[in-house]
Parts: C-alpha cells; sequence; structure tokens
C-alpha cells in the first residue's frame, strides 16, 4: 500500500472573527481537526505492515484500524466543509444554492427550521446534502464522524453539533450555537461547491 502523508489545512483569519462564535472555540475545534489529520497518516502506516491474514470480524488489529481510519477520515471531511464555508455574512442563500433550497424546501425559513431541528437531534452532524439518486437536496443526520449522509449524496452544508463546537460560547444551548452558525455562513463558498460538482439546478 502506497502511503502519502497529508497535512491539515490552515485556519481561514476570517473564522477568528465570527459572528457569536469566539475565536478561542474555533482554535480549539481545529486543533481537534490537526489531531484527525495526525491519526490518519498513523494509522495508514500502521496498515501498511498489518497482518492480513490475521483478519476477524470479531477482534483483529486490521479490523480496529479499518473502523478508526473512517473515523479519522471522516472528521477530516466533515471539518474541512465546515471551516471552509464559516466566515461569511449568513443571510439568505442567493444564488444556485438558493434556487435548490426554495425549490426542495418550499422556502429558505423551511429549509432553515428543518436543518436547525435536524441539528438539535443529532448526536454530531447535520448535513444538507444533494441526493444525486433523487435530484434535490435534503437535509440527513450522522451520529459519528464516520456516518456519512448517504450514499451518492454531496454534502453542501456541515453543521457540527458535538459539544466541541459550541460548548465554550452556549455550553448547553445549541439552539443558540446553530443561530450562530447560519449566522456565519458563506453562501459564496456553497455556490462555489454547486458549480464544482456540476449539480442541476433546473
Amino acid at each position: 500500500m502506497n502511503v502519502e502523508e497529508i497535512t491539515p489545512r490552515e485556519l481561514k483569519p476570517a473564522l477568528l472573527q465570527l459572528d457569536g462564535i469566539s475565536r478561542v472555540t474555533m482554535e480549539a475545534h481545529h486543533r481537534l481537526y490537526q489531531g484527525y489529520v495526525k491519526k490518519r497518516n498513523e494509522i495508514l502506516k500502521a496498515l501498511a505492515t498489518v497482518d492480513l491474514a490475521g483478519a476477524n470480524q470479531v477482534y483483529s488489529e486490521l479490523r480496529s484500524l479499518k473502523v478508526d481510519l473512517t473515523f479519522a477520515i471522516g472528521a477530516i471531511k466533515n471539518h474541512e466543509v465546515y471551516f471552509e464555508h464559516l466566515g461569511g455574512s449568513g443571510g439568505e442563500p442567493d444564488g444556485a444554492i438558493g434556487g435548490l433550497i426554495k425549490r426542495d424546501f418550499d422556502s429558505v425559513d423551511a429549509w432553515r427550521a428543518d436543518l436547525r431541528a435536524t441539528g438539535i437531534a443529532g448526536r454530531g452532524w447535520a448535513w444538507t446534502a444533494y441526493d444525486w439518486d433523487e435530484g434535490k437536496l435534503f437535509n440527513y443526520i450522522g451520529d459519528a464522524q464516520n456516518t456519512y449522509p448517504v450514499w451518492n449524496a454531496t454534502p453542501l452544508v456541515a453543521l457540527d453539533v458535538h459539544e466541541h463546537a459550541y460548548f465554550l460560547d452556549y455550553q448547553t444551548d445549541r439552539p443558540a450555537y446553530i443561530d450562530a452558525f447560519f449566522a456565519n455562513l458563506d453562501w459564496a463558498v456553497v455556490n462555489g461547491w454547486v458549480a464544482a460538482y456540476s449539480i442541476p439546478t433546473a
């Protein structure tokens, strides 16, 4: 197996000046992300020399490493979406994503209410993702770093509702944190993803 290390993405300066999410929270959150990158690299090194003949579904080194790798990689991907689309001024989604939201949820208010409730109901993540099979947006729950929305769906909005994302600022008031999340979304970034993935908007 060819193993290449990756390095964490830098924290954008705009993320240190968010409205309602503190610099202390974002710096701590980014350090967690850096830890996931480090563990991803360590696990891949270990897999390069693991005994394949010892694989077992009850317990084996291979099983443990492979399961933990999905957790580390899931955390990396989730956080990279999360960090990348924060730093904006929130407000009403415009452009392609605005049109998709209005088409698939009837209104921005309905989408926002649904994602907010999904985030309150979730134990780890809530996503707005485009389902390529159904051809529309849906808000999904993911309770852990390695539970993705669904296969063949592309996350466009990633809401981290683990306590580490908000506890320093809001303690147990998750709804207030979610409102702050909405207020800092950068819709230009999300529209860039819609274009890059060639998501149909008609």
